[in-house]
């Protein structure tokens, strides 16, 4: 399995001048390929090397920079076309789509570059990187990583780097490549409810609740109405500083629960049964007020986040059909709205069982989930 490595680098200022004004060439270099590939309709990396190599080589790009470039943009209009087949950008007559379909892709300035071990090199011992710029090659740059992460580059780190530049720091995020860990075969499903009020509910009962993480993007929200509508200088600044701040504690929140949810798994030899939502923002019609606490809802990346962690400890992980785990009851199988009078609250009107609404939804996805399992499995 791959993951990723971000680590600081920490440049003398003249070697982040050379860096940024690599970034900048290959991002001119990249637009002007797109340019090419959408005026000829040449998109396959092979094709449009022929058309641009020797344009890029003439702007004093290196060789492998200059393929990374034509790669770059190959791989962009394969994730348009990807996002147009798959509807993402709206019907054929949306302006979304339309704007992007009458229009060559563009690049920032400052997008991630990515690196191969021919033009970037790690010397992890002296905590330093040697790396091409347009400048020349740039040796003695150093990095910083915990101790986690420089183990991690010095047995698994394989492929490509990408030099990144955020809010002025610059970063590479190194492919690590780690061998696979065989699955153990699961001893019944760990069934795990995601919800909004609780972010994640477990069939043992354990709710993650979502009041704090809904609490600091309320907050968030309302403080970026209010400097946005001052719109003064010192507001903007601020609004500048606390650019993916939310992002970034919603991502530890998710990464804090992902690893309790395996953990558990684990400790009791039992594979993750999730629920399968794709499409929901799509599926779901709620109204105006609702809508931003479900559009901010982060739950795929909290079921990556499962997902990833599973794997490494090799444990199984399935997808269950969601519909009507919430209105089902866990004990007799019984369907209707009329059992779930509240948000919290589920009542059986056949049978009579009682249960927080979403401990009852995470044991139908649990059931669901060792269902799943042996039909995939019969063989």
């Amino acid at each position: 399995m791959k993951l990723v490595v971000q680590v600081k680098l920490l440049p003398t200022p003249e070697q982040a001048a050379a860096l940024e004004a690599t970034l900048r060439e290959c991002n001119q270099a990249a637009d002007l390929v797109a340019r090419t590939a959408f005026t000829t309709g040449i998109t396959r990396e092979y094709d449009l090397r022929k058309q641009t190599y020797a344009t890029l080589k003439e702007r004093g790009l290196g060789a492998q920079a200059a393929q990374h470039v034509i790669k770059k943009v190959a791989d962009a209009y394969t994730t348009l076309k990807a996002n147009l087949r798959a509807g993402n950008l709206g019907p054929p007559t949306s302006p979304r789509r339309i704007r992007a379909e009458n229009k060559p892709i563009a690049f920032r300035p400052h997008a991630a570059q990515p690196y191969d071990d021919r033009c970037l090199s790690w010397q992890l011992q002296a905590g330093t990187v040697s790396i091409w710029t347009t400048a020349g090659r740039l040796r003695g740059v150093a990095f910083i990583c915990s101790d986690q992460q420089w183990a991690m580059l010095s047995a698994h780190r394989r492929g490509e780097s990408d030099l990144v530049l955020r809010d002025g720091r610059w970063f590479l995020i190194a492919t690590c490549d780690l061998p696979d860990v065989p699955l153990a075969e699961p001893d019944g499903f760990l069934g795990v409810d995601l919800g909004i009020a609780n972010i994640a509910t477990t069939a043992e009962g354990t709710r993650h609740t979502g009041r704090g993480l809904n609490a600091v993007r309320h907050r968030n929200r309302e403080l970026r109405r209010r400097l946005q509508a001052k719109k003064t200088k010192s507001a903007k600044r601020l609004l500048k500083r606390r650019r993916r701040k939310e992002a970034r504690f919603a991502a530890d929140t998710n990464h804090v629960i992902a690893k309790r949810i395996v953990t558990e798994a684990e400790r009791t030899g039992r594979g993750i049964a999730l629920e399968d939502l794709h499409g929901i923002r799509e599926r779901v019609r709620l109204r105006k007020p609702q809508r931003v606490t479900l559009h901010s809802w982060s739950f795929h990346q909290l079921g990556s986040f499962i997902a990833y962690k599973a794997r490494r400890a090799g444990i199984a992980l399935v997808y269950v059909d969601p519909a009507h785990t919430s209105q089902q009851c866990s004990v007799c199988g019984h369907t209707g709205r009329a059992n779930r009078p509240g948000q919290a609250r589920f009542c059986c009107t056949s049978c009579g069982f009682a249960e927080h609404a979403d401990v009852n939804a995470a044991r139908n996805i649990a059931s669901r989930g060792v269902a799943g399992w042996a039909v995939s499995h019969a063989a």
